[in-house]
Parts: C-alpha cells; sequence; structure tokens
C-alpha cells in the first residue's frame, strides 16, 4: 500500500510528465550538465514539515512542500529566458487545471520561483528556476 505522502508526489510527477509534454521530467534526479532542448524539470520531495494534528479521530495535516526545479540551457540570454519563461508558464498553466492532482491532494498551491543561473565550461548557460509547491493532504497516521 503506497503512503499518502508518496501518492501527494507521484501525482505531481505524473501531472507534470503526462500534461508538460515537451520538456523532460524527472524525480529526484541530480543536476545535469546537459539540458535537454526543451527543458528539464525535476520534481523534489522537498519538506513535510509538522503536521497540524486533530483528535478524536486523530488526523494528521499536512502542508508538504514540495520543489520544481525548470532547467533550460541556451547559449543566447534573451532566448534563454523566453524558454525559461515558456516552461514556467506550462508548469503553472497544467497545474492551475488539477488542484487536486487527480485526487491525490485535497489542495494544491505554488509559491514564488526562485531563479538561478550555472555556467558551465565549454557549454551554453543554463537558467533555472526553483518553485515550491505546498500539497496539502490528510492522513490518519504520520508514517502511511
Amino acid at each position: 500500500m503506497t503512503t499518502t505522502r508518496e501518492l501527494a508526489l507521484a501525482g505531481l510527477f505524473l501531472c507534470l510528465k503526462d500534461n508538460v509534454p515537451d520538456a523532460e521530467v524527472l524525480r529526484n534526479a541530480p543536476l545535469p550538465t546537459k539540458v535537454p532542448d526543451a527543458g528539464l524539470i525535476i520534481v523534489r520531495d522537498g519538506d513535510v514539515g509538522e503536521p497540524e494534528v486533530t483528535l478524536s479521530p486523530t488526523r494528521y495535516h499536512y502542508m508538504h512542500q514540495a520543489e520544481i526545479e525548470a532547467l533550460v540551457q541556451e547559449a543566447e540570454q534573451p532566448v534563454r529566458d523566453e524558454a525559461l519563461d515558456s516552461l514556467l508558464r506550462s508548469i503553472g498553466e497544467t497545474l492551475a487545471l488539477n488542484l487536486n492532482l487527480n485526487g491525490a491532494v485535497d489542495y494544491l498551491h505554488i509559491g514564488s520561483p526562485e531563479f538561478l543561473s550555472e555556467t558551465t565550461s565549454g557549454a551554453p548557460t543554463i537558467k533555472a528556476a526553483v518553485v515550491p509547491v505546498y500539497l496539502e493532504y490528510t492522513t490518519t497516521n504520520p508514517l502511511i
């Protein structure tokens, strides 16, 4: 039996994989030195955090902060900026259409991106955004 936590994370991963078809979507992968032409999305498990607990019956209410890393690699800055903006727009539109990840979570909401650039010797610059995604779900046991 899959845990509620894993269902939520798998739901986020599958939602992006199925609905952002041009980009490669991975989960918990190491950062690459080469990004696919259409971009790369890496879903990170993030921080489960401390739940709110209600009693009788006992329920654990989580606001799990996962992360989405969106990466593009282009030689020219304007092209790189537009490619990342387009990838982020696709992610945002996809998640806005499925706020409960097909029942895997009660609700999700998206935080503001943090932007990063990484230069690699002899290769075009990688531009990335780290986007927090908050997955809200309830379980009867923090381990299941």
